[in-house]
Formats: structure tokens, sequence, C-alpha cells
């Protein structure tokens, strides 16, 4: 009884490292499959939001401030995603206090 367990146990560590490889898969391929145009990938708000950590609310003053550049269809707004990343560095500041 204790093999039997044992072969269970090992087919089923073996199907979740297929499922975890055929996940990897779908998720590199939803990657290469974003929206894009002219070798630029254009973000959503969701996204951006997501990734800087902020609220969508945020974006929409960081957009009518003047702050971050956007493409709105209808009521669709799209960012590209080297504004979001020039957004990001232009908020970097040098360290003014360095160990010696």
């Amino acid at each position: 009884m204790n093999r039997t367990f044992m072969t269970n146990n090992e087919w089923a560590v073996g199907f979740m490292k297929e499922l975890d490889s055929m996940l990897n898969g779908i998720e590199s391929m939803n990657e290469k499959s974003k929206a894009s145009f002219g070798n630029e990938r254009f973000l959503t708000d969701k996204e951006v939001s997501a990734w800087l950590k902020v609220s969508r609310r945020t974006l929409q003053d960081y957009r009518n401030n003047g702050m971050v550049s956007y493409y709105q269809l209808g009521s669709k707004i799209l960012y590209k995603e080297s504004d979001i990343e020039k957004l990001v560095m232009g908020g970097y500041r040098n360290a003014y206090r360095l160990e010696t």
C-alpha cells in the first residue's frame, strides 16, 4: 500500500511540474502578444496603475497635470510603455549621502 501511495505521489509531482511548464509557456505567449504598434507596447490604465502601484485616479491626475503622455480612443486611455519608463526615470535622484 505504501508503494501505491509513492507512485501516486510521484505522478502528482510530475503532473504539477507539467502544469507549471504549460503555465510558463502560456504566460510567455501572453507577454509576446501584448498590443503593440511600431515595436512600441501600449498599456492600459489598469496595467500602468498596477505597475506604478498608484490608483487609476492618480493616473488621471498625472494626465491632467501633464506629467505623462497618453492616447485617448473614445473612452479608452492608452500609454506608451516608453513614456511610463520616462516618467519613472524622471523621478530618479542620486544618493547624496554615500558611505566611504
